[in-house]
């Protein structure tokens, strides 16, 4: 069955950086987009960033472009949300999305705090 595994979170202070994961199995991830969400709490889910299935393209919230990379290895069936820069305001549950689908992983969570 498919399977979406986020890891990378953790605590950070304002302007440092994370690299998030999501391994991915259960279906041939070379075919599909991939997407990155965010939940803040009581906020509603945001799309972050979305890449192709080739990563030849890729899409950003304005809330992040500029900060944020998303990249994925096909080899290692593993799509990466690179996180520079962060605010406090990037504190949320990040998720990992097989795109058109509802499929979801546990996400991971991220804080930023000084």
């Amino acid at each position: 069955q498919v399977q979406l595994v986020e890891s990378g979170g953790g605590l950070v202070q304002p302007g440092g950086s994370l690299r998030l994961s999501c391994a991915a199995s259960g279906f041939t991830f070379s075919s599909y987009a991939m997407s990155w969400y965010r939940q803040a709490p009581g906020k509603e889910r945001e799309l972050v960033a979305s890449v192709t299935s080739t990563g030849g393209s890729t899409n950003y919230a304005d809330s992040v472009k500029g900060r944020f990379t998303i990249s994925r290895d096909n080899a290692k069936n593993t799509v990466y949300l690179q996180m520079n820069s962060l605010k406090p305001e990037d504190t949320a549950v990040y998720y990992c999305s097989i795109v058109g689908s509802s499929w979801w992983g546990q996400g991971t969570q991220v804080t930023v705090s000084s």
